[in-house]
């Protein structure tokens, strides 16, 4: 039998308390993400509200929802987002995915409304050789689908920024803007920020210089008031590759300095920033790399 992994030492602060924290497993029942985060020391947490890899949820019961909202209430983490799955195509060109990615998203944003979370991340889809202009039409579409359908507006949508792997749209600021530009509710859909995603993409974050001009594109072309979380993330790739792969806070190709001006960025302050790094059984990794970005913030000790 394996031992059971030891206990972990909780996140320590020496600031005033911000929305900080990863995303957590929902094993055992979805309030076991809020209270994994609160023995880390997390204020902030992502969740999927179900399996990420399986078309198929179970519906969630009144109790358990009422459970999950009371456990968080309980909890000092001020800040929680869902992901949706990692299944969804919203710009498939086949109409059948498509229309399947609709639905999917659809019952997911209804159980963020029904949990109390207030925003459900998303990828941008691939358009599969259909091309950008098909792609943003296909997206903006489905987004509207989504909000016909859960009109109530208790949760919203976030678009993530993508590397661009393969035909995925969204790793151009104005690929987005594009995508808002054709919906019918732009006012319900946020963004958020992915600090891996964008350094692959092209956007340069290790100077000064080119996190402030990152920034500066970013508001621009979307408007840095539509963010509503940073997923914070090192990269194993270099600027440019395309290539989504999370690495360790500082042990990556973006460094220490690129968390440095985020960390210390006022106008992200009131954001949930949320590691997305891998993963030990322990949380060990999420607690380094917490305390890491701690001690870039100016006035630490």
């Amino acid at each position: 039998m394996r031992p059971a992994p030891k206990r972990v030492r909780p996140l320590r602060w020496t600031i005033p308390r911000r929305p900080l924290g990863a995303h957590m497993s929902i094993a055992g029942g979805l309030e076991k993400a809020v209270e994994r985060g609160v023995a880390l020391g997390c204020t902030a947490i992502q969740l999927f509200t179900k399996s990420n890899t399986q078309w198929a949820a179970r519906p969630i019961a009144d109790d358990e929802a009422k459970r999950f909202r009371d456990v968080l209430g309980a909890s000092g983490i001020s800040h929680v987002v869902a992901h949706d799955s990692y299944l969804i195509n919203l710009c498939s060109p086949d109409e059948a995915l498509w229309r399947k990615s609709v639905e999917a998203l659809t019952q997911e944003l209804s159980r963020c409304a029904l949990l109390g979370v207030p925003w459900l991340v998303i990828h941008p889809g691939a358009h599969m050789g259909a091309g950008e202009q098909a792609a943003v039409r296909r997206m903006a579409e489905a987004i509207d689908a989504v909000h016909a359908r859960v009109p109530d507006g208790r949760a919203s949508l976030a678009i993530e920024t993508a590397a661009g792997q393969g035909t995925t749209i969204g790793h151009r600021f104005e690929q987005i803007a594009a995508i808002l530009a054709r919906t019918r509710h732009p006012e319900r859909v946020g963004l958020c920020l992915d600090t891996c995603h964008v350094f692959a993409a092209g956007y340069d974050l290790r100077t000064r210089r080119g996190y402030a001009e990152t920034m500066r594109r970013l508001d621009g072309e979307v408007g840095l008031a539509r963010l509503v979380a940073v997923h914070v993330n090192d990269s194993k790739r270099d600027c440019g590759s395309r290539v989504d792969r999370h690495e360790h806070i500082g042990r990556g190709y973006l460094g220490l300095d690129a968390f440095r001006w985020l960390m210390n960025d006022e106008r992200l302050r009131g954001l949930p920033l949320v590691l997305e790094t891998p993963k030990d059984e322990a949380c060990r990794e999420d607690v380094r790399n917490l305390t890491a970005l701690l001690r870039l913030v100016e006035g630490a000790a």
